[in-house]
């Protein structure tokens, strides 16, 4: 069984040792010294965090393997070198969050909030729709990405992708593979 979004408000907030938390059959620990939760390598795959306030949370290295981030709120989050593949991750907010060297594979991002968070040599096979803001997001990623717009969809990369961004007020330079960024 999933971790529930529940259970995260359970978990305490501690200066050290942390506490270690049971989900399913893995544990998983929580540590801070400050009210943001911190999930640093935690192993969190197929957790449902649906509606979580993670806002703030160190998930740097966190394993999100099909986990359901729908409606999360991840404002502020730091998601470097984190993996995300297989997450539906519709209507969540990432305002301004470090997404930085993540892995972000069959990543359902329609209708999500991406405002100011920046994005660093992400892996970035995502979908998104006419709902998703990506308003001052920025960085650099490697597409493509499918885009949904009504019932048609259509996958984007390269220049092609970097004007959508930029149409919607993002400024992100697509990384074509085998080419360092500008």
């Amino acid at each position: 069984m999933p971790l529930p979004a529940s259970a995260l408000s359970s978990i305490p907030a501690q200066k050290s040792p942390p506490a270690p938390v049971r989900t399913t059959d893995r544990t998983v620990s929580s540590a801070s010294a400050s009210s943001q939760p911190s999930f640093y390598r935690a192993d969190l795959q197929s957790a449902d965090l649906t509606g979580a306030d993670l806002t703030g949370a160190d998930l740097v290295r966190a394993n999100l393997d099909e986990a359901v981030l729908r409606s999360a709120r991840l404002d502020g989050a730091d998601m470097v070198k984190a993996s995300l593949h297989g997450v539906d991750a519709s209507g969540a907010s990432f305002r301004g969050t470090r997404i930085m060297g993540a892995s972000l594979f069959r990543v359902d991002l329609r209708g999500a909030d991406l405002t100011d968070a920046v994005l660093s040599h992400n892996s970035f096979r995502v979908t998104v729709d006419d709902a998703t803001v990506v308003r001052g997001l920025t960085g650099t990623v490697f597409g493509p990405v499918t885009v949904f717009s009504g019932e048609s969809s259509r996958e984007l990369a390269g220049a092609e992708l970097e004007a959508w961004f930029g149409e919607r007020g993002g400024q992100v330079e697509v990384i074509a593979p085998g080419r360092p960024p500008k």
